[in-house]
């Protein structure tokens, strides 16, 4: 079998390695909920439930520390800090939590590489991304964290959040996906009443290809930015320097914008879905590692055909024109233009759709659940159809 493109990157889109490693760890008290729900430790109280959940901006610190040193722009960083928040808290909504939580950071840095005024600006990303939030109603409060100085084990910067909440169990939101569903997808791009500027949609998944297949051979000279052991034939494929302008349907796009786009949150739009609609939901899944095919990790015995999807956004049809991965290959890499799905009854179908206009966030119909006698997922797109 061909080695696909993530695959020859050294990363995988699906983390099966990873998943073998767990699978035989405790699932938590709800296997299928879209993250892992414990018992309250804190009180002992059955009523309540307590949520934790780690995750990165990945290797998307690599390509800002692209972008800050070619043009000395200390910014980019504050949209990395929201993409590791954003990464753990879109998944805590999923099962319903979208209020009161605690986050804590861990930055590893190379300090020979990465000064202070670096960190001090992801730290004042971290602050900029709660204070917005807290103008939505939505409390989040940092604990500190850890910032260590590992160069002998990071090659520049990672950035990490971890989050904790506890909640009522009765509120909790748990996938019980079921044949008749309609599934709304909620766009990743544009821009949403909560957001200053264009997003691209990229999120925090797929960076290490993105990188690799847009950029063009003279960032290889910054050997500190991928790994030493990945093949040089892999090794930034692309036609693109970070400054090159991209053009599509008369709008002009910065190659370096579009892929450092900060991580788009739903929190405020599933705080208020989730209020007013929970009981026509059947599951939120949060199209991040695995992309379109994440679904399948919470399903049993459905299939999910996904024959409407949006049109493709301006960075996606960028990559689909330059990435070596194979088109099906791209479905599980990237969101393709939606990032968040909700499966729902259709009589609160128009409702969120409402809800999301209010958000200026584009929400479609992008397909639907059938009866299966095993889990798959069916993508139909221009590109062909695909079953994973």
């Amino acid at each position: 079998m061909e080695i696909q493109r993530y695959d020859a990157l050294g990363v995988s889109s699906g983390k099966e390695e990873v998943h073998k490693a767990i699978e035989n760890l405790d699932k938590g008290l709800f296997p299928k909920a879209f993250c892992k729900v414990l018992p309250d430790l804190l009180n002992n109280d059955d009523e309540f439930v307590n949520l934790i959940h780690a995750d990165t901006a990945g290797t998307k610190t690599s390509l800002a520390y692209l972008y800050w040193k070619e043009t000395g722009d200390l910014s980019v960083w504050e949209g990395i800090a929201q993409d590791a928040l954003v990464m753990n808290l879109d998944d805590l909504a999923c099962v319903g939590c979208c209020d009161q939580i605690i986050i804590s950071s861990t930055i590893g840095r190379n300090k020979h590489l990465i000064p202070g005024n670096v960190i001090e600006s992801i730290i004042n990303g971290t602050q900029k991304f709660i204070s917005k939030m807290k103008d939505h109603g939505i409390t989040i409060i940092s604990g500190g964290g850890e910032t260590a100085d590992v160069g002998d084990i990071v090659r520049t910067i990672d950035v990490g959040i971890t989050a904790f909440s506890r909640m009522r169990k009765s509120d909790l939101l748990i996938n019980n996906i079921s044949a008749g569903d309609l599934i709304i997808g909620l766009a990743s791009y544009g821009q949403s009443s909560y957001e200053d500027k264009y997003n691209s949609g990229i999120g925090s998944n797929g960076l290490t290809a993105a990188r690799h297949d847009l950029l063009d051979k003279h960032y290889a000279n910054f050997t500190e930015s991928y790994a030493p052991e990945t093949a040089k034939e892999h090794i930034y494929t692309g036609p693109w320097s970070l400054s090159d302008i991209w053009t599509d349907r008369d709008m002009q796009f910065k190659v370096g914008d579009l892929l450092l786009s900060p991580t788009r949150t739903y929190l405020p739009v599933l705080k208020e879905v989730l209020a007013s609609h929970k009981a026509g939901i059947s599951g939120i899944i949060h199209c991040t590692g695995g992309a379109q095919s994440k679904v399948k990790k919470f399903i049993s015995r459905v299939r999910i055909i996904k024959d409407q999807l949006f049109e493709l956004p301006p960075l996606f049809k960028l990559l689909e024109k330059y990435s070596l991965c194979s088109p099906q290959e791209l479905y599980q890499v990237y969101n393709m233009g939606h990032r968040l799905e909700i499966y729902a009854k259709e009589n609160v179908v128009e409702q969120i759709f409402r809800i999301c206009k209010v958000y200026n966030i584009d929400a479609r119909i992008i397909g639907r659940v059938e009866p299966g006698s095993t889990e798959e997922v069916i993508v139909k797109s221009h590109l062909g159809e695909f079953k994973y």
